[in-house]
């Protein structure tokens, strides 16, 4: 990466999108200084960040792996939950009751008592959401979380972002899936060549060709299907109920202009 300049409203969903080796999953690394930068400053809700206090990042800002199997250590779901609690001194008994409140979050509480390599790709991922949510973080940064997911697996992972957005926890992702980041994001960053080529909202940055040209990235399918129709001149769906009641207004207004063909004339 060089000369990026990134940040993270609170309550803000943010989508980090482009090619392999673009360096999305570098720049989500330095967010809760796994690792650091060689110029510049990361800042942590207000804090600059310094190899003193690197533990600050990490409580604010809670990581998810793409690999869900690097976050799991502990013999069953539950302990594996509670382990980070641990790590920062929070008593048994009420680390127990903030990782079941977290399980119960990602809709995992039925999990606890289960070995955690032998859960499934999704049930991992969602294990390790609660782990970093048992942490009470300000911002939580998933790289790639639908990677190698069935789509009912991803449907549940979406809800779940959906939901801790919901409750006021920032979001930053990073995705191959965009029509998973025109779904979820507020804000969409296209990155090229370890920089941020452009950002915006999902309709601004997923309508404007040359800059997904310049990142090797083909729009949304309600995008494609959108402009194919003639439909994307001003109300530029991006997802597909979008796009659904889109063409239903069209179909409407075609209805209402037809003449009936009933009666007498």
């Amino acid at each position: 990466m060089h000369d990026v300049a990134f940040s993270v409203s609170p309550e803000e969903v943010v989508a980090l999108v482009g090619g392999n080796g673009a360096g999305k999953s570098t720049l989500l690394e330095h967010l809760n200084a796994t690792l650091v930068p060689d110029d510049g400053e990361l800042v942590v809700d207000g804090t600059p960040i310094t190899e003193d206090n690197e533990a600050h990042a990490r409580k604010e800002v809670g990581f998810v792996f793409q690999d869900a199997d690097t976050q799991l250590v502990a013999p069953t779901v539950l302990d594996d939950v509670m382990f980070g609690l641990r790590n920062y001194g929070v008593p048994g008994d009420e680390a127990r009751t903030r990782a079941r409140e977290a399980l119960a979050t990602v809709d995992a509480g039925h999990l606890e008592d289960r070995i955690p390599h032998y859960l499934s790709g999704g049930e991992k991922r969602l294990v390790g959401l609660a782990g970093v949510l048992a942490l009470e973080p300000s911002v939580v940064v998933l790289d790639e979380p639908l990677a190698g997911l069935d789509p009912e697996r991803s449907r549940l992972v979406a809800e779940r972002v959906r939901q801790i957005h919901a409750e006021g926890i920032s979001v930053v992702l990073s995705t191959h899936d965009l029509d998973f980041a025109a779904e979820v994001a507020d804000r969409v960053c296209v990155m090229s060549d370890g920089n941020v080529a452009g950002s915006g909202t999902p309709r601004e940055v997923f309508y404007d060709g040359a800059l997904l040209e310049e990142a090797n990235l083909h729009p949304p399918s309600a995008v494609r299907v959108a402009r194919d129709a003639g439909l994307d001149a001003e109300s530029r769906p991006v997802t597909e109920p979008e796009l659904v009641a889109l063409l239903g207004e069209t179909d409407d207004s075609q209805g209402a202009e037809t003449p009936s063909l009933d009666g007498d004339d």
